[in-house]
């Protein structure tokens, strides 16, 4: 459904792509021009939360004002979850002007700041030039990866191409060493559904330390690079940000933890759990019900981790060790475990589930992968639940 400032912003697109598409190539910047990335901080939905990162450029002698944001998707799109799902996220640049922008985030009170470029004319020109060219309609779409190709690494990569050998990166913002999962998890509260299926559903890949550029990811960290590099001009060695404006001056939006949040809900279980296990041992039966829902969900679980390792084109989904105790054969487990007399190799496998759920600490703290808290009484549940449950089998 389209909302008014939809409606507004779609017709501002289309009267900068009028106005645009015949000359895009043949407009100089006048030398009051300025070249800006604009860093906004997190809002309420999740896909804001890590912020935004755009660029403006400005031309008072042109009467120019535009911002080119390469954040734009498009959810009414009936093929966007899918190819989401499939980890073919298609985002496009979209240019329009500057002033929608900053409405927006001041609806949102999401705070707004501006590093000018300390480019000299000829960039600024090569940059303005670059950026026309890829708001095209045939070249403004790319396939999106929230970690290595997104709002925040586009202002960064082009700046790094226009500039060239000239651009002095300085890597002074990074004050400890931390994994591309911890970045994430710092951007979004740990405790919330949010973060719980995303740490789910990606894998070891996310868990290497980040290189300095790596952390460019985050519009933050964009705008902490910026601060601390330097360009060379004329043989001198000068701020890459000629100056620094905040816009608009909200506070931070902070993540927090939901209300009916995943660690509450996993503690449930686990106590519910532990009730049910309790009862079970001391009358030596067996809660068939309650090791259906275990086995078939941590099965399904299992099943998704195999397509997005195996059959999607993320690029952090595989290698993901949550498949130690969200395993997809415990999906075949589940029915057969609702029979009275079941199979005898089902001993084994439970086992064979307990020896895989022993690796997660190992796994943990040598830091090959990271779990995040809440999943802690999952574990803990699921470890008591086999261990019993084997016990009674073997009865």
């Amino acid at each position: 459904m389209m909302t008014k400032k939809h409606i507004l912003l779609l017709l501002s697109l289309l009267t900068v792509n009028i106005l645009f598409s015949q000359n895009a190539n043949t407009v100089s910047l006048s030398k009051f021009s300025q070249i800006s990335v604009i860093t906004s901080g997190p809002g309420e939905a999740l896909y804001e939360k890590f912020g935004h990162s755009a660029i403006r450029v400005k031309d008072p002698v042109l009467q120019l004002d535009l911002i080119y944001n390469y954040g734009i998707f498009d959810f009414d799109d009936p093929m966007f979850i899918i190819n989401f799902t499939k980890g073919f996220m298609k985002y496009k640049l979209a240019r329009y002007p500057f002033y929608l922008s900053l409405k927006s985030s001041q609806e949102d009170k999401r705070w707004v700041k501006e590093q000018i470029l300390n480019l000299t004319q000829d960039q600024k020109n090569e940059f303005f030039s670059f950026l026309e060219t890829n708001a095209q309609p045939e070249n403004a779409s790319y396939f999106y990866d929230p970690f290595f190709d997104n709002c925040a690494t586009r202002p960064r990569d082009i700046i790094q191409k226009i500039v060239g050998d000239n651009l002095v990166f300085k890597d002074d913002f990074i004050t400890e060493d931390l994994s591309i999962r911890q970045l994430m998890n710092k951007e979004i509260n740990p405790n919330t559904w949010g973060s719980f299926g995303i740490n789910i559903a990606l894998g070891s890949k996310l868990d290497k330390i980040a290189a300095p550029k790596e952390y460019l990811y985050l519009p933050d960290y964009v705008f902490e690079a910026l601060n601390t590099s330097k360009i060379i001009k004329n043989g001198n060695e000068e701020d890459l940000v000629l100056k620094t404006n905040i816009l608009l001056d909200f506070e931070e939006k902070k993540s927090k933890s939901d209300v009916f949040s995943p660690f509450l809900a996993m503690l449930l279980l686990l106590f519910l759990g532990l009730f049910i296990t309790y009862r079970d041992f001391k009358n030596a039966k067996r809660t068939k019900w309650f090791d259906f829902i275990l086995f078939f969900g941590t099965g399904i679980l299992g099943l998704l981790i195999v397509f997005l390792w195996f059959f999607t084109n993320h690029s952090t989904a595989p290698n993901n060790f949550n498949f130690l105790w969200a395993f997809a054969p415990n999906i075949i487990a589940a029915f057969l475990l609702l029979k009275q007399n079941l199979p005898k190799w089902i001993y084994r496998y439970i086992q064979v589930l307990l020896v895989l759920l022993l690796l997660i600490p190992i796994i943990w703290i040598a830091k090959i992968q990271l779990y995040t808290y809440p999943m802690t009484p999952l574990f803990v549940l699921l470890g008591i639940r086999h261990w019993c449950l084997q016990k009674t089998l073997k009865r």
